[in-house]
């Protein structure tokens, strides 16, 4: 690095570390609840979030669960949700997504059907550990598309050994048999080992284009395996996840993240309510100032899905609430960007407008949820 550009990075860190304190002393932040968790990742240029939260979440339930800490391998579950998207796209005639996206849910499909690896067995990382998907994405839709356009005639099944040959060359081949603190194991077996049911967990989300209480498919592209979600008024999503956190539970979380209002860099999520004529004055938030949010509603939330202005952009960890000078309560948002220049070392803030308005779906433990919710749910 030339001196220009040492000079110019260590200018914009003080910037930032003086606008962090800026936020902070203005806001005046205080911690409420507080849910143990495994350190930040970073899934560098992958679109594989998902499994990262999805993780993340299972290995907090882990310690919740008295197992201790456990740091579980994305890349395993990434890999046999490609095949499953390979397959899916092939029934469907390419119909379809294809992709690097998933949801909460294909990441406990796939530890119930093919099981867990600790990362220490099954890294998948390059060399240089920066995950870069894609040359490998884009080489694996190529082809499926292919074998959606070969005639029925002229079609095999021999491009699943290819396709898997594609995985291997990229992530690795994974044990079918593995060792681990001096015990042998299979990816189930160590499912059985760790306690983890995929049962006990349940998808939920909140909008009314379907009747409330019921399950239904949750229309966003990544939900390329059509699973089914509880539907919930959003008022109820809100209260179970608050419940899921005052009583040691955290939660897998589905957001749209391309808002104004949303900024990893300086650790926030806010939804102001001036935030319309900032955007057509293409002005900025002065972050270091108290906004009074927008009071949202079914309707909006709605509105906003319908419209594509609330989509299905990014998966992330619930871990704690914390609460302003006003005390407006925030959630505590463990991201998977890595903490380099990401806020609160890879933690932001997600005020509760922010949440009711953007959230596209949670998962949570059956026993987070509040009973009287529950019962509506009839679960």
């Amino acid at each position: 690095m030339n001196l220009l550009l040492l000079l110019l990075s260590f200018t914009f860190a003080k910037q930032d570390t003086e606008l962090m304190k800026k936020i902070d002393s203005v806001y005046q932040f205080k911690e409420i609840v507080n849910v143990e968790r495994t350190e930040v990742k970073n899934q560098n240029n992958s679109g594989t979030c998902w499994t990262f939260a999805g993780n993340s979440f299972i290995e907090s339930e882990l310690i919740r669960m008295g197992k201790g800490k456990f740091n579980l391998s994305e890349m395993f579950i990434v890999r046999n949700m490609y095949k499953e998207k390979a397959d899916n796209y092939v029934r469907f005639h390419g119909a379809t997504q294809f992709g690097e996206g998933a949801l909460s849910h294909d990441v406990l499909y796939s530890i119930k059907k093919y099981g867990i690896i600790p990362e220490s067995i099954y890294s998948a990382r390059p060399e240089n550990d920066y995950i870069n998907h894609a040359e490998m994405s884009g080489i694996l839709e190529d082809m499926v598309k292919r074998v959606v356009n070969t005639s029925g005639n002229n079609r095999t099944n021999h491009w699943k050994k290819a396709f898997d040959a594609v995985l291997d060359a990229y992530l690795g081949t994974p044990p079918t048999e593995f060792e681990y603190e001096g015990k042998k194991y299979t990816p189930l077996s160590f499912v059985k080992y760790l306690g983890i049911n995929a049962d006990d967990y349940v998808d939920i989300t909140s909008f009314n284009h379907h009747p409330f209480y019921t399950e239904f498919v949750l229309e966003v592209p990544d939900n390329f395996s059509r699973g089914l979600f509880q539907n919930v008024k959003m008022q109820e999503m809100l209260a179970i996840v608050e419940n899921a956190l005052n009583n040691g539970y955290s939660v897998d979380w589905g957001s749209d993240v391309t808002e104004m209002g949303f900024n990893s860099d300086y650790g926030l999520a806010i939804d102001p309510k001036d935030l319309e004529s900032m955007r057509l004055k293409k002005d900025e938030i002065k972050w270091d100032s108290l906004y009074q949010e927008i009071d949202i509603t079914q309707e909006k939330r709605q509105e906003d899905f319908d419209n594509y202005l609330t989509e299905d952009d990014h998966g992330m960890h619930i871990v704690g609430i914390v609460k302003d000078i006003k005390d407006r309560k925030y959630f505590v948002v463990k991201n998977s960007w890595g903490t380099e220049k990401r806020g609160r070392d890879g933690y932001l803030y997600v005020s509760f407008p922010y949440f009711m308005h953007k959230t596209t779906s949670i998962t949570v433990h059956k026993n987070a949820i509040p009973q009287d919710i529950k019962s509506k749910m009839k679960l």
